[in-house]
């Protein structure tokens, strides 16, 4: 079965740019279980003077609230820019099948830019998809940081 990544990488950019409009760093994400977004979020770390507020922690969060457990076996995470090493870790323990991310982050990313964490011998070995919209993704980011340079 051919899975359509597009309309859950949608979602997860509204949540950027929600992000945007609250002067967060635009990174969004989305939990996706049995074909059903169970969570969204944003980037908080601003807002909450949090420096674990990032998308995917938000999102995780949710869903484990949701499901009632740690694990999310069978959840998909679909994040507009790929993890870092503290999302990346927290994608490993909370035992996602899959993680489908747009732009990669040459600067911090851990999921094969700077590192492929998942590639390591872990207990868990999510799949993962990249590229999916990456030109929006990234244009969210650079229109902020522009934004902010001005």
């Amino acid at each position: 079965m051919m899975i359509r990544h597009e309309p859950f990488m949608e979602e997860a950019l509204k949540e950027a740019h929600a992000a945007a409009l609250e002067g967060e760093v635009p990174v969004g994400a989305v939990l996706v279980k049995d074909g059903q977004i169970i969570a969204r979020g944003h980037n908080t770390r601003e807002r909450d003077q949090d420096p674990l507020g990032h998308a995917e922690i938000n999102v995780i969060r949710q869903g484990c609230a949701l499901l009632h457990s740690w694990r999310l076996t069978g959840c998909t995470l679909y994040v507009t820019l790929e993890p870092c090493p503290m999302c990346a870790g927290a994608i490993l323990n909370a035992r996602l099948d899959r993680v489908v991310y747009g732009a990669s982050d040459p600067a911090a990313g851990c999921v094969g830019s700077k590192i492929h964490l998942f590639d390591l011998d872990f207990n868990c070995r999510p799949l993962v998809t990249t590229g999916i919209l990456a030109d929006q993704c990234a244009q969210v980011l650079r229109d902020f940081f522009a934004v902010r340079r001005d």
